[in-house]
Formats: structure tokens, sequence, C-alpha cells
């Protein structure tokens, strides 16, 4: 270990530009036995982890993992990194590890982080290549738990119940499982079997998936609440954010859920609406974090003629990993930093040709931490476009149905829980992720999950 002084940190090989826009595939190429190992070894095996105690909403058990996997011990470095995280396969390719973990590392100034990412992601890749399984106990409780929604939060707290040994039955509304990981997230960033053989481990410990069952309406939630032991929640915030301004209502403008949506179902032979290719298209996407990041991105790959990226801050204040903002420059994505939109530009004719855009100034930081943006009256100009597509964050749709139930729902249609448990105003019913917090991270949301499955365990278990 400590070998940071004489090997660099090394990122994981990254397809040429010009090979990875002819597909979706990912474009990174995870480590193997021999880098991963020798990428860990680079770790300063801190008395204080910061990487842990800091930067990882899961609190992952990171220097171990990196000891056990720099000592060759593959199977140890799986069963540590799977201990606390529900999925880090798939964690160790989306999270924003830049200012997370990567981002908490005594070595990021001056030597450069140890590639956690990455290095969390191959342990796993190689473990499954070689044959190690979970230890799932199967099923030895009398004790059941409803999981409504299939995403991240609901992943985790399944994953955990079924540790347990607690039957869970899962409630999806869509033709697939995974939410935001199935549809919301282009393969370039996450093969989708990648996700599946995570379900496919989760059915073989117990789970029972139910596709094509969105509660509320053939699925009552009070049958839920009569059939089961306890509920958990993980409904996340799918409703996309408009920017109020003039002729949104357009057709060519898109909500950028249902555009990634659409381009996921087409890409894999499902039903989608023709509407939202954008082939031959000027493309503006409005917004900077991830999501955006993901539009711009799929834009390219569906053959645009142009993809622009409108945001009202600059580079520095961008919300999203800085490694999606340089993929999406390498692509060919130009951005408009400073510039916020006025109104969709529409000729004589009802067709789509621009968006105006005011010039932004930035003033003192916000609660978040980002400078604020200001107008600069008389910089307007008009950005030609044939296709918009906010990219602007996500609300809660919104389900009466819980009210009824004497779920407790915020201002903002969130619902209201006991931050230490999950619980909401319903004693059996609990929940986490977006629906809760409003969009925020898949880890986040995972630690929301596992949360509550610890609480769910010490009310049905003792």
């Amino acid at each position: 270990m400590q070998s940071f002084v004489e090997t660099n940190r090394e990122e994981p090989f990254k397809e040429d530009v010009s090979r990875r826009l002819r597909s979706f595939e990912e474009i990174y190429r995870f480590f193997s036995d021999i880098k991963v190992a020798r990428q860990a070894e680079r770790c300063v095996q801190c008395g204080d982890p910061f990487c842990t105690t800091i930067g990882c909403p899961l609190g992952n058990l990171i220097p171990q993992w990196l000891e056990a996997i720099a000592e060759k011990d593959l199977e140890k470095a799986f069963l540590l990194s799977n201990e606390t995280s529900p999925f880090p396969e798939i964690l160790g390719r989306i999270c924003p590890h830049n200012y997370l973990c990567e981002g908490a590392c005594t070595l990021d100034d001056g030597y450069g982080a140890i590639t956690i990412g990455p290095i969390e992601a191959s342990i796993t890749d190689l473990a499954f290549e070689a044959g190690y399984t979970l230890p799932f106990p199967g099923i030895t409780s009398d004790k059941q738990v409803a999981v409504v929604g299939s995403g991240p939060a609901s992943m985790s707290c399944a994953h955990f119940l079924l540790r347990a040994g607690i039957k869970v039955d899962m409630f999806e509304r869509a033709d697939v499982p995974g939410g935001l990981l199935a549809y919301g997230i282009p393969g370039f960033k996450l093969e989708k079997k990648t996700v599946e053989h995570r379900f496919r481990i989760l059915q073989e410990a117990g789970l029972s998936l139910h596709l094509n069952a969105e509660i509320g309406h053939e699925n009552p939630f009070p049958e839920l609440l009569d059939n089961y032991d306890a509920v958990f929640l993980g409904l996340g915030a799918t409703n996309g954010k408009l920017s109020d301004i003039d002729n949104e209502e357009h057709d060519h403008v898109f909500l950028a859920m249902e555009f990634l949506t659409n381009i996921q179902r087409h890409l894999h032979g499902k039903s989608w609406m023709d509407r939202f290719g954008v082939l031959g298209k000027r493309v503006v996407v409005v917004g900077g974090g991830d999501t955006a990041m993901d539009c711009v991105r799929t834009a390219v790959r569906e053959g645009a003629e142009s993809v622009t990226c409108l945001y009202r801050r600059d580079e520095k204040n961008m919300p999203g990993s800085r490694k999606e903002y340089h993929n999406a420059v390498e692509e060919g994505v130009i951005f408009l930093f400073t510039e916020a939109p006025q109104r969709i530009v529409v000729d004589e004719d009802g067709v789509l040709v621009g968006i105006d855009a005011i010039r932004m100034q930035l003033g003192e930081a916000d609660a978040s931490g980002r400078q604020r943006a200001e107008e600069i009256p008389g910089t307007e100009r008009c950005v030609p476009a044939d296709v918009v597509i906010m990219a602007l964050g996500f609300d809660m749709e919104g389900f009466p149905w819980l009210v009824d139930a004497g779920v407790e729902l915020g201002k903002w249609g969130e619902v209201v829980i006991d931050q230490a448990t999950g619980r909401s105003t319903n004693p059996k019913v609990y929940a986490g992720g977006d629906c809760n917090r409003g969009a925020d991270l898949v880890v986040t949301a995972a630690a929301d999950g596992r949360k509550a499955a610890l609480a769910i365990m010490e009310q049905l278990l003792g």
C-alpha cells in the first residue's frame, strides 16, 4: 500500500470518440485484476478515511476493500464492497466520484485521488466473472414487505430485507425494472445488462417482481397495507420541470425524461413516439446537470445536426459530474454558458425555429454554494433550434391515495418521513429516495433504502 509516489493515478480506458459515437455501448473499459490491484495499492490507508466518513453517503468500507484487492484477495474485496452497498458495480459507474469519495480523498490535492469509482466497479465485475455469489440466506421469516417502485431506493431496500430473510414483493408500473437506471440513464454510462443482472440476483434471493403493476388503480394501496407487514415507497420524482416561458407547450419542446425514455425504448425495440427522433435536427438542451449531459450525449448519438447546451451559470457552477461534462465536450456538444432561456421562438407556420436567450452575470453564492445568476438587460439573442429539451430537474407526481392512507405529504408533494428511520406518518409505511428528497443522487437513494430496510427489520424481527 501507499505506492502513490511511484504509481500515478490512472483512469480506465475510454473508447475513442470516433468509435463511441456509433453506439450506446458503455464508453469505459474497467480495470483488469492486475491494474485494479496496482491502483488500489496507492491508498494511504488513512486513520480517519475521509472517503468513507465524509465522501460516501453509504459509508462504504473503502479502505478495507482497497486493501483487500491490493493484496489480490478478490473474494474478500467483493464481499466487503457488497456489505454496505446494494449494487457497487452500478454506483462505481454512475456516482459523481469527483465530489464524493474521490473529492474527499487525502491524495486529491497533489498526487491525484485514488480511482475509487472505477476500482469499485471493477471489483464486482471481476468477481461476477470469476463466479462469486452473494450470501443471501433465502426466505427464513414469515414476514412480508411490499416495495412500491423498482428504482435505486427500492432496489436497496429489497436487497437488505432479503439479506435478512424477509420476503419482498416489488410492484413496478413500467414494463422493465430499475426506474431511472432502466430508462433514464443511457447505455453509454450504464449498460442495461448490469441492471438486469442485479435483478436476477434479487429474484434468486426471493424477490417477487410484479411489472406493469401500478399502485393506486388495479392494485389499491389499502390492499398492500392489509396484506403486508410493512410497505416501502420508492416512488421517485418523475415530473419534469419547465421554465414557464412562452411556447414551451410546443410539440418539439421535450422534457428530459420523456426524451431519454423514448430513445431507450426505441433502442431496445419497444414501442416509442417517433416525434422524439432528432436525426438531422438542431437540438438545444436547457440545463447543466447530469440529466442534461445524458440528453446532449444521447442527441449526438441519435444523429442530430448540432447539439447545444444552454446553461444559466458558468462551467465552474455546473451541478453535474465533471467527467460527464468533459465527455460531452469531446463528443462535439456546444456549451453556451451564462445564458438563460426567455421564450421558445415559433414562426408564422407554428414551426419551432429557436430559443431566445439572455446573458447572465454571476453574483454571490446561494445556499447550494453556486453563484446566483442575474440577467443582463439588452443582451437577448436567438439560438437556432428545431428541438428544445428541458433538463431542469424533477418534481414529485403527487399521490392522493397516500394522503387517504394517512401518509403526510409536504408542500412539494414529498413523502414526509422520520429522517432516522424512513418511517412515514403511517407506522406501516416507509419511504426514501427522490420521493422524499426531491431529485437527488442514486447513491443517496441507495442509502435511504438501506436505512428504511434496517428500520423495518427492527420493527418486524426485533
